[in-house]
């Protein structure tokens, strides 16, 4: 996985996971995860992922993700490397020209990002929900072919 895209992800597992309410608890947050980035590569990072504030029900504003990313903010045990080092993958299955990845609950959205950005030619897109993915792939494509590709994703994840 490339760097920026491990640091993007780890962003995101982060917000979902914690309630942080500035700049500098991400920072150290990420950097407690083994991520040092100065806080403009941060900022430019939480303006890609769109990432916003919003008031908790004490009244504290906390950064959180937009709805589409399928990240809900869920209490967890694990730390973001941690979950970044469990394979949300679970299978690939395959109807007509219509593929379907079976994921861990909350793993759906990322891995649908990045099979997006493998851009293989054979998959005409994806659209993930929380624990699935809807792969379209072109009439003609091999499905073996296809599924070795998108493991191949899945392993760099």
């Amino acid at each position: 996985m490339k760097k920026k895209t491990k640091r993007l992800e780890m962003l995101r597992m982060i917000i979902s996971s914690k309630e942080l309410s500035n700049q500098t608890e991400l920072l150290e947050a990420l950097r407690r995860e083994g991520t040092d980035v100065t806080q403009a590569t941060l900022s430019r990072d939480l303006k890609q992922l769109k990432v916003v504030k919003a008031a908790t029900h004490d009244g504290r504003y906390v950064y959180v993700l937009p709805a589409e990313t399928m990240y809900r903010r869920v209490p967890s045990p694990q730390s973001a490397s941690e979950m970044l080092a469990t394979p949300g993958f679970l299978s690939l299955t395959f109807s007509g020209n219509i593929g379907i990845v079976k994921t861990r609950p909350g793993y759906a959205g990322s891995i649908a990002f990045n099979i997006d950005e493998a851009a293989v030619p054979e998959i005409l897109g994806t659209i993930a929900g929380d624990d699935t993915i809807l792969i379209v792939i072109s009439e003609d494509a091999d499905r073996d072919e296809v599924a070795g590709k998108v493991r191949e994703v899945v392993e760099h994840f």
